[in-house]
């Protein structure tokens, strides 16, 4: 086996949040392989070839970028924000697992990026300072049962939650649900956090209470982060937004 793949986080925004060995191997494939989305992110240039595709072919994708390795081919298969976070990394080794026997001998790397949540809580200040958790709304692949018990646990643990893939066309009502059993669990006034298109031009962050937060205001490109009881706003001068912050010490509940 002579060719190479490597799944490479992009990171949420611009390529200032690129690290350089992602830039490395981006600049050594001879072939990209992704999201439609994220392959267009990339400059044409001779020598690389882009193979995009739909956003629900994970699997069709991972299949295609190994057999292109096993062709001698330096594969760069890319993702938004880190590959390892909902995204490419588990759906090639997936493939990996259930595929070719041969393709086990591939080099294979994992180049890392900056998480939505991670991007999004350095805007906001310090969010995720102290114990949190990350889970995706999105029931395509596991029970919406699943996704309801996972939540209400980490919430009842006092959690800080990351929520990726919160609302889509396809899937209107799951962040309104979500929001009715934080309200069982979390008090009016604690904070949900909204953060949109984060690192692009578009970004918007927005900072809501438990009590008056709508699932209108998210999309897909929002990640929505639930504060746990002891995450608190410190006020900045001039009407600037306030700073979050997760304390990394626990007192009682608020």
């Amino acid at each position: 086996m002579t060719g190479r793949l490597t799944i490479i986080g992009l990171g949420p925004g611009g390529p200032d949040w690129i690290t350089p060995a992602a830039t490395r191997a981006l600049d050594e494939a001879t072939d990209v392989v992704g999201y439609g989305p994220y392959v267009d992110r990339l400059p044409d240039r001779p020598g690389r070839t882009k193979h995009a595709s739909d956003n629900r072919v994970e699997l069709d994708r991972s299949r295609h970028a190994l057999t292109l390795a096993a062709e001698g081919r330096r594969v760069a298969v890319v993702s938004g924000g880190d590959p390892g976070v909902f995204a490419m990394a588990a759906a090639v080794f997936e493939a990996l697992e259930a595929g070719d026997q041969a393709w086990r001998a591939l080099d294979i790397r994992v180049e890392p990026g900056i998480s939505a949540m991670l991007a999004a809580a350095a805007r906001l200040g310090a969010p995720l300072g102290g114990d949190f958790c990350a889970m995706s709304l999105s029931d395509n692949l596991k029970p919406w049962e699943v996704v309801e018990k996972r939540l209400r646990l980490a919430l009842e643990a006092d959690l800080a939650v990351c929520l990726y893939n919160p609302i889509s066309k396809a899937r209107p009502w799951q962040l309104g649900r979500a929001f009715e059993i934080v309200r069982e669990i979390r008090a009016p006034e604690h904070f949900i956090l909204l953060a949109r298109a984060v690192g692009r031009p578009d970004e918007r962050l927005t900072i809501r209470t438990v009590g008056e937060v709508r699932a209108e205001e998210a999309d897909m490109a929002t990640l929505v982060i639930i504060g746990a009881s002891t995450t608190r706003l410190i006020a900045r001068p001039d009407g600037e937004r306030p700073w979050v912050l997760t304390p990394r010490s626990y007192g009682a509940p608020a």
